[in-house]
């Protein structure tokens, strides 16, 4: 596949988030260690802050946030061209649906039904978005209060402020999350009409708060593992 704006199909989805999930021995003991960026939803959050934000991030500065210290051993230059090719089309969908269709623009999250009713989980790409704009704190915080308010649903459901978007009633809940797209869609029109106000820099990476870890209790307050409960 030469076209780096081909959409991946649902195929290449599975493949890429299994390379990911796969890429970290789920048995071995890695406390402290940086698991990195390992299901769809937060490559898809991920990604969509970095082509909605202020500056252009390059690959040499995001792609060892996605391998965090768990860098793929490749066996072959193609091995690695392999799957860098399927998060380039990933990205360059996201920016293309963001740019030219900016209203069919909906955030790649999970769904889980219980009961026969179909619950929409957020946490994991809200998650990806705000390690996105980690990569560039300092221009993101340069939006003020209209920046503030545009991002609060986003990081309702993040660990920077502790997913307090949980303990909120169930409807109000919903209404933020709701909110998520239609804010995603804002913030990305807002930067792209400052762009020309930021010179081209490499950003250093920052993490305010630790990431959930595959083996760590699920923030939505299921009582279920990370990786059992909302990552699937």
């Amino acid at each position: 596949m030469n076209d780096l704006n081909q959409p991946l199909d649902d195929v290449e989805i599975d493949r890429l988030e299994r390379f990911l999930l796969d890429r970290v021995d789920e048995y071995a003991d890695y406390e402290e260690m940086d698991e990195g960026i390992f299901d769809i939803a937060t490559l898809d959050g991920f990604f969509t802050a970095i082509v909605s934000g202020p500056i252009t991030i390059p690959p040499s500065v995001w792609l060892p946030v996605i391998w965090g210290d768990f860098e793929p051993e490749w066996e072959s230059e193609e091995a690695f061209a392999d799957i860098f090719t399927l998060l380039i089309r990933h990205m360059n969908n996201i920016s293309q649906f963001l740019m030219e269709f900016p209203e069919d623009f909906e955030p790649l999250h999970y769904a889980r039904i219980v009961d026969d009713q179909v619950y929409t989980i957020v946490d994991e790409w809200c998650e990806g978005y705000q390690m996105g704009m980690a990569l560039s704190t300092n221009q993101w915080l340069s939006g003020g209060q209209e920046m503030t308010a545009l991002l609060a649903p986003i990081l309702a459901f993040t660990s920077i402020t502790e997913w307090r978007g949980h303990e909120l009633a169930d409807a109000e809940a919903e209404v933020i999350r709701q909110a998520i797209a239609p804010n995603v869609r804002a913030i990305h029109a807002y930067w792209l009409a400052r762009r020309d106000e930021f010179s081209p820099a490499t950003a250093t990476v920052t993490r305010d708060a630790p990431k959930v870890g595959r083996n760590e209790p699920c923030p939505c307050g299921s009582g279920k593992k990370y990786k059992k409960c909302c990552l699937h």
